[in-house]
């Protein structure tokens, strides 16, 4: 098996039988062994920027923060001790926060290419269920308010009429490197990219399509170009907010690129040379190094030496 890419691979057992047993996280919650991962605005408490890892605070933490156990989201364990996250993006006053003032958040954005791997999973993981849960506060079938379930895993309707259920989402995105079957592959730059990144086409996967099917259509919606041998390379959790990337390789069957200027800025064929000379400037920078498209595109480069 691939080594799991950057943002998967979470070193601990989820116990998802556990988070219907109210009891036993009930326990969990006085328990002096458990651990707490803070989240505010979507940022985490990691330890410094220069070597940052996950800053875990004990259970008296909660105390503390008067925090509710319907706040909580139980993340699973880890030699037998329970991880929670607990959202406290409603303390406004975070620096004067008798708790909070002393912890150092950061966005995974900036941090996530410096954590070990299994943090950065784990981070991912809570960035993206406390989105889900900022997002679903009201039922989207009558417009009722929610309340967790399931130890933070489930949002259900307070209107008992409806009482409909809400599982956390991730969204389905392709992504792929699209080769001319010898030296060549196409890279483009998208209209929100920092200038001079180029990276790998990507898309959503659209309802009653395939996997293969999105790959050839959104490769022909946003350069042009026909594709076959689709295969599939590998996954990566993206929680900006919550997808999933499926990365494929593809071969061109037409070459000539027709650019839709309102995904993309630019899209060309590089060879593997220009890419290993890449100047990493405004001219051509490949994708951050936490991506599976900076991954792809390196493997890649690699089978040409």
């Amino acid at each position: 098996m691939r080594t799991p890419n950057h943002y998967a691979g979470a070193a601990l057992d989820r116990a998802s039988a556990r988070r219907v047993n109210d009891a036993w996280i009930a326990e969990r919650l006085g328990d002096p062994a458990t651990r707490v991962l803070l989240v505010w605005q979507s940022q985490g408490v990691v330890t410094d920027l220069e070597a940052p890892a996950i800053h875990w605070l004990d259970a008296s933490a909660l105390q503390a923060l008067d925090a509710q156990p319907d706040q909580l989201v139980f993340l699973g364990e880890v030699g037998g001790a329970a991880h929670f996250a607990l959202d406290v993006s409603h303390v406004e006053a975070r620096e004067s926060h008798p708790v909070l003032a002393s912890l150092r958040f950061e966005d995974l954005r900036t941090v996530g290419p410096l954590l070990a791997r299994e943090d950065a999973a784990l981070l991912a993981w809570v960035r993206g269920l406390t989105h889900w849960r900022e997002r679903h506060r009201h039922c989207g079938v009558c417009g009722a308010s929610t309340r967790a379930a399931a130890a933070g895993h489930e949002l259900v309707c307070t209107n008992d009429r409806c009482a409909t259920t809400t599982y956390p989402r991730t969204d389905p995105a392709v992504i792929m490197l699209v080769h001319d079957g010898a030296d060549r592959c196409i890279l483009a730059r998208g209209t929100r990219h920092p200038s001079g990144m180029h990276t790998i086409l990507a898309g959503f996967v659209e309802p009653g399509e395939s996997l293969e099917e999105a790959v050839a259509r959104e490769v022909h919606e946003e350069v042009g170009v026909r594709v076959t041998d689709v295969e599939y390379h590998s996954s990566q959790p993206w929680p900006f907010p919550g997808s999933i990337m499926l990365g494929f390789h593809a071969r061109a069957t037409t070459h000539d690129l027709h650019v839709d200027d309102v995904e993309l800025k630019t899209a060309g064929w590089f060879s593997r040379a220009e890419l290993r000379r890449s100047p990493e400037d405004d001219t051509l920078r490949l994708p951050r190094r936490d991506s599976i498209a900076r991954r792809m595109i390196e493997e890649w480069i690699a089978e040409g030496d």
